[in-house]
């Protein structure tokens, strides 16, 4: 079974604060302000963005998709299915991970409290190799292939030539840096890394490389980083790519960084709606 997990994200909130001030007609905006923002109709099929990610899942052999929302899940359930697990959709399996809000906590805990609930809530992820990836960018199906592809290490990440991104400079700063060492394996995760630092990590062909935040794990392996993973102490959360760097750190090598050249489309602001329009 190749399953992905997908990460589906919050309110929206970045979307929704956007709106006003976007070149979007009016009942663009009402539509986008009422729903969860991978829900949003786009492209000329009017299909949302959940759907297209799915659906280039699906095209290179996943078969079982967990989406990872919180309770307030309506619109999935109304949009996906209403059960629990195996709802047919985009010609995948999906099944629904809920990630709750600890009891003294308003908000969720983290990305890595999200991944570690998904392995709890359906412990034979523990004992998978699988995907996981944000709900709000478009991966293309060559990077799904090259995950799903056979390889020698038991984890690896998608790097991303930062040349290829075709995203505002005051984007691309925001995005973490990776320091990979001369046999592809990863080395470090540098998170908003300032201009001098990015030009320390430019790999042999003179490319920076980028995290867009797709990884393949072991489950068993990747588990007990989740549950010991330290809570930040600015964000006040459990951040995946701190769980991340303990596993690398404490068992190196065992990381497979695979380089692409492409640009991804991303949906972080209203402004990034237009550019799905080839869809």
């Amino acid at each position: 079974m190749n399953s992905l997990l997908i990460m589906a994200g919050g309110a929206s909130s970045r979307m929704k604060r956007s709106l006003g001030k976007s070149k979007l007609s009016e009942s663009e905006k009402k539509i986008a302000q009422s729903v969860h923002k991978t829900l949003i109709p786009l492209g000329r099929e009017q299909k949302p963005l959940i759907f297209h990610l799915i659906s280039n899942a699906v095209a290179v052999g996943y078969s079982d998709i967990y989406l990872i929302t919180s309770s307030e899940n309506e619109a999935f359930q109304k949009h996906i299915g209403k059960e629990k697990s195996h709802n047919t959709y985009a010609g995948a399996q999906v099944h629904f991970v809920i990630q709750y809000i600890p009891k003294g906590r308003e908000k969720p805990l983290g990305t890595a409290d999200a991944i570690e609930q998904a392995l709890k809530q359906y412990p034979e992820l523990q004992n998978q190799t699988f995907t996981i990836c944000n709900g709000d960018n478009l991966y293309s199906r060559d990077v799904f292939e090259q995950l799903l592809k056979e390889r020698k290490a038991p984890n690896a990440l998608i790097s991303y030539a930062r040349s290829a991104l075709n995203f505002s400079d005051e984007r691309l700063v925001s995005f973490a840096i990776l320091d990979i060492d001369s046999q592809g394996y990863l080395k470090a995760i540098i998170e908003k890394p300032n201009s001098k630092t990015i030009e320390k990590y430019r790999d042999h062909l003179g490319e920076i490389r980028v995290s867009m935040n797709i990884f393949s794990f072991f489950g068993k392996q990747l588990y007990p980083y989740l549950k010991d993973c330290p809570i930040h102490p600015e964000r006040n959360e459990k951040e995946l790519p701190e769980a991340i760097k303990l596993l690398n750190e404490n068992e190196p090598n065992q990381i497979k960084c695979f380089g692409i050249k492409e640009h991804i489309l991303d949906l972080t602001s209203a402004e990034d709606i237009a550019s799905f329009d080839a869809l």
